[in-house]
Order: structure tokens, then sequence, then C-alpha cells
């Protein structure tokens, strides 16, 4: 049976946050916290429904993101 959406997007964001968490990426809490969200929100409007799927594409996007905040800053 598959997750509810809310529990499968809670899940998908647990993940991505500890492993970005243990990888020592998250500098502002809130900013990454509001980014995972908005991030696998959109992919589960869109359809998907694979946790780990959601988990690594978002973590993928936040990295992106991330350095290119950087090099704007820079």
């Amino acid at each position: 049976m598959a997750e509810p959406l809310p529990v499968l997007m809670e899940n998908s964001i647990q993940i991505a946050w500890d492993f970005l968490e243990r990888a020592g990426e998250i500098e502002d809490a809130a900013v990454a916290n509001r980014f995972l969200s908005d991030v696998i929100e959109l992919m589960v409007r869109r359809g998907e429904r694979h946790r780990l799927l959601l988990s690594n594409k978002a973590i993928t996007a936040y990295m992106r993101f991330k350095r290119q905040r950087a090099e704007q800053a820079a």
C-alpha cells in the first residue's frame, strides 16, 4: 500500500535533510527546509511517488541552489 502523500513528503524531506546535515551543507535551516519542501512538493504534484527519488533529486537541487548562491555572492 502506498504511503499517504503527507507522509511521503515528510519522509522524503527528512531523508534529504539528514543527508545534507551529515554532509555539513545546511547553513540556514529555514532556507534549507523551505527549499526542500518546495522542491519535493512540486515533484509530488507532478506525480512522483518514489521516496528515494524525491529525496535524491531534492538533494541535488539544493546543492545546485547553494552553489549558485555562493557564485553570485563572490
